[in-house]
């Protein structure tokens, strides 16, 4: 017996089993011929009618499409997820934060803004989560490398553009006084976390 499954059964399993977001580009192509743009935005606007208030949402972000959990629902979840989100140090926090609002910067701008030389492994940790990269270099001195986040990072905080990031005020402890007025460079080398990864 055949059994024929629907292009809006198709495309919402697609992005229920994905772990990454979706491009429409992608979306489009599962079916042949693929979908036409207004065929597709149908099909996406009716799937979030369908799961409007359940625990999963379908949203645009940076990436793509993707179902992802309400806040709401988040918390009373916490408890069965076994890859635990992982623990940055002030030192990475500060430096993704410089990074973020400040963009693009070199490794030496952000030592200015903290203070303190940064460690290599605070650039790696956030490169390795793929929050951060190189997008060129300065046309100075050296050449150093320009970071600027990447569309991962948008796509994690759940925001569409950088023009989506709260204002440095609602920060908390990640706002950093020296943002507006940077301070000289120190010799001091990052100090090193508990585990002496200096992340």
């Amino acid at each position: 017996m055949n059994h024929t499954v629907s292009i809006e059964a198709l495309i919402e399993a697609a992005l229920l089993t994905q772990s990454e977001a979706l491009s429409e580009k992608q979306l489009c192509s599962l079916r042949e011929p693929p979908l036409s743009a207004d065929e597709l935005t149908s099909v996406l606007s009716h799937l979030q009618e369908c799961w409007h208030e359940r625990a999963l949402n379908l949203v645009h972000c940076a990436e793509g499409w993707r179902f992802q959990v309400t806040p709401v629902a988040y918390p009373l979840l916490a408890s069965l997820d076994v890859q635990r989100t992982p623990r940055y140090s002030r030192a990475v926090l500060e430096t993704l934060a410089i990074i973020a609002y400040q963009q693009p910067v070199t490794r030496g701008d952000i030592e200015a803004i903290r203070g303190v030389a940064v460690s290599s492994n605070v650039l790696q940790t956030l490169q390795d989560r793929g929050w951060i990269e190189i997008i060129g270099q300065r046309d100075s001195v050296g050449r150093p490398n320009l970071w600027a986040t990447t569309a991962t990072f948008l796509s994690d905080l759940q925001l569409e553009d950088l023009n989506q990031l709260p204002p440095l005020t609602e920060l908390g402890e990640l706002v950093l006084p020296e943002l507006s007025e940077p301070a000289e460079v120190s010799t001091t080398a990052e100090e090193p976390s508990d585990d002496g990864s200096g992340v």
